[in-house]
This record gives structure tokens, sequence and C-alpha cells, in this order.
């Protein structure tokens, strides 16, 4: 799959499906906007867009910026295109999760969980709207839970449901020639599953699978590239891909 030419801006890009994701756009050609949050992960971020750079020749740009903040996630598309000339392809990893029942959630835990979930994609899909290169395509991550009756993930569930919303209907709003998708993952093999679950319970998750396993990054993204690319037609949707874990009506 070429994405030569391309640049993909990619969030949360210093580990697990946001490291692979870029990986996959750099094998194809892609220049990469690598964002990070935390000064800490400044470093091995920096290391791997130089190894990139080196192995694939492609252009990269490190941006830092706390995506909850309106400055920095303008800061993010401005600094890419000034970088990279564009930004063709936007992909938001940014997200937390918390298993906790509503009624024991403080306000606190409610305002970080919306801040992080949906504000910040809010913020991203604006900036995304106005500043994605024609012909290009915005990939939002969300959750398979969204079409799990559960317990436990009330507040997670309902911060995802709006980034849902949020880029469904703004595909609908939009005059430009963007597609707006999300993708929903069931139970990934990360350590974003392994804090909040228990040993039993991720056992119970790997049996609703017919492989017998959990999702794995290399699951996703695929799914991601596609929609960059050839599947560049589907606009509006929310791709659930859990192999059995759950389905939307």
């Amino acid at each position: 799959m070429s994405f030569e030419g391309k640049s993909a801006l990619i969030t949360g890009a210093n580990k697990n499906l946001g490291k692979e994701t870029a990986l996959a756009f750099a094998k194809g050609g892609s220049n990469l906007a690598l964002h990070y949050h935390s000064a800490k992960e400044k470093d091995a971020l920096t290391k791997f867009a130089s190894d990139i750079e080196s192995e694939y020749k492609v252009k990269t740009v490190v941006i830092s910026g706390d995506l909850t903040n309106e400055k920095d996630t303008k800061n993010l598309f401005d600094t890419a295109i000034s970088a990279l000339g564009k930004v063709d392809i936007a992909v938001n990893n940014v997200g937390m999760v918390l298993r906790k029942p509503l009624a024991e959630t403080s306000l606190t835990e409610y305002d970080k969980m919306f801040d992080t979930n949906t504000k910040a994609s809010f913020l991203f899909l604006r900036e995304a709207a106005n500043k994605v290169a024609d012909e290009g395509s915005v990939i939002m991550l969300t959750t398979s839970l969204l079409a799990a009756y559960t317990d436990g993930y009330s507040i997670y569930q309902a911060a995802k449901a709006g980034v849902h919303m949020m880029c469904k209907t703004l595909s609908k709003e939009s005059p430009r020639k963007i597609s707006f998708n999300c993708v929903s993952p069931g139970p990934m093999d990360t350590p974003f599953l392994y804090g909040q679950e228990t040993k039993e319970r991720v056992e119970f998750f790997k049996t609703q699978s017919a492989y017998g396993r959990l999702t794995e990054i290399s699951d996703i993204v695929p799914i991601i590239t596609f929609l960059a690319k050839d599947g560049h037609w589907i606009t509006g949707q929310n791709l659930f891909a859990n192999n059995g874990f759950t389905a939307p009506f």
C-alpha cells in the first residue's frame, strides 16, 4: 500500500497502536508528524522518528502537546503543516479508560475522562476539518464497548460515544472531500486493558473470539491504513473490529 507523497499526523505515536500505525504509514512512504504528550516520552519518540527517516527515507517531525488544550491542538496541526507541507491523514489515538461503577465515580474522574476522550477529540476534529488536505482522511479510535451491555464502563462508554457522534455528524456537515471515520477495536493485548481488568475477565474476553485471543495491534493497523487509502469512499462510519466480542445493531 503506497502512501508516497502523503503526510500523516498521528497522535499518541510513542507506543502501542499509535507507534505501529506510524510505522505502517512510513513503510508505505508517508511523511509523518508524530505527537507525544509527556516530556518523558520525547527522547524515545525522537529516536523512533530518526530510525524511520533513515530506514524509509521519509520526513518526520516530533510534536508535543496536551490535546485537551486548544492552543496545543492548533499548534499540533500548524507545526505538522509547516514541517511537512500538508496533512493528508490525521489519526487520533489519544484516550484513557476507567472501569468503575458510576455511583462510585468522582467528579474529578468524570472530568478527566471527558477531557481526555471527548474534549481532546472535539479539538482534534475541529482542526482536522479545517486543516487536513482535500481528499484526506480523519480516523478516530473509539471502542467496541460502545456495543456492549456491561458493568463498570459507563463513563468510558459515554465519553467515547461522544467521539463517535461528533465524527459521524462532522462527516455530514463538512463540505470538503475528506472522509471521517472511527475504528473501534475489541479488548486489545496492551497495557491499556490490563490496568483495568482482572485476569479472569481477560480470559473471558478471549473466549468471545473464534481465535481464542484478544485483539492485537496487528489486527487494527491494516484497517486504519485501508480507511486512509482504498477505503476512502467510506465516511461517517464506525468500524467494529473485535472478532465477535460485540456487534452494533
